[in-house]
């Protein structure tokens, strides 16, 4: 019954593989034809992990403007509209399949593999110093790191310029995929990030 079940109807689910073991439990390719689930899974501990990918995918565009503790660039009027951030999706995935000739779901998930950074800086207090220690991410948080930087590179390149969300998203997925920081804001972030912690090993 499974394989009848297609992503806005016309995406399968079927033969997606997962390459990075670690990310493996924590990129849900279960079926869903509409990604939105309507916050089931929100009281149940790793509640992100049993929520569909290209759902959490819809849920990181909601707050694109959000970096570290402050909106740098204002992203309410993103909010709350998910049937018109999920038909960005699907132009999206429209223009990946005809770039690609993949399944546009395949496209998604590789990428996401490639930007999400093996390791990060942590900064604690010794005495009157402050030392920033490399520490390994957690397999949960790469994912949403990947997916943070993803959608919030996408919206840069898109707020308030000729390019459209459709086109940056796509240029953005496309550049993660490839694994190509020229092309990926995310990729040249995770490799920023990786660089800073081997430094501080």
């Amino acid at each position: 019954m499974s394989e009848n079940i297609k992503l806005f109807n016309r995406w399968s689910f079927e033969g997606i593989e997962v390459r990075d073991p670690g990310l493996k439990p924590y990129i849900n390719l279960t079926p869903i034809v509409v990604p939105k689930t309507g916050g089931r899974h929100a009281k149940k501990q790793f509640h992100k992990s049993k929520m569909n990918i290209v759902e959490r995918f819809i849920n990181k565009l909601m707050v694109p403007g959000h970096r570290g503790k402050k909106h740098l660039i204002s992203s309410g009027r993103c909010v709350g509209k998910t049937f018109t951030i999920a038909k960005i999706v699907e132009k999206v995935f429209e223009n990946l399949e005809k770039k690609t000739k993949m399944n546009p779901i395949q496209v998604l998930v590789t990428a996401i593999e490639n930007a999400a950074l093996r390791e990060e800086l942590a900064a604690y207090q010794v005495g009157g110093i402050i030392v920033r220690k490399a520490v390994v991410t957690s397999p949960q948080r790469r994912v949403d790191l990947a997916l943070r930087n993803i959608c919030q590179a996408a919206y840069r390149k898109s707020f308030g310029k000729k390019i459209d969300i459709v086109q940056a998203l796509t240029q953005e997925i496309l550049g993660a995929f490839h694994n190509d920081p020229s092309r990926s804001e995310a990729i040249k972030e995770k490799e920023r990030i990786e660089r800073e912690a081997e430094g501080a090993r």
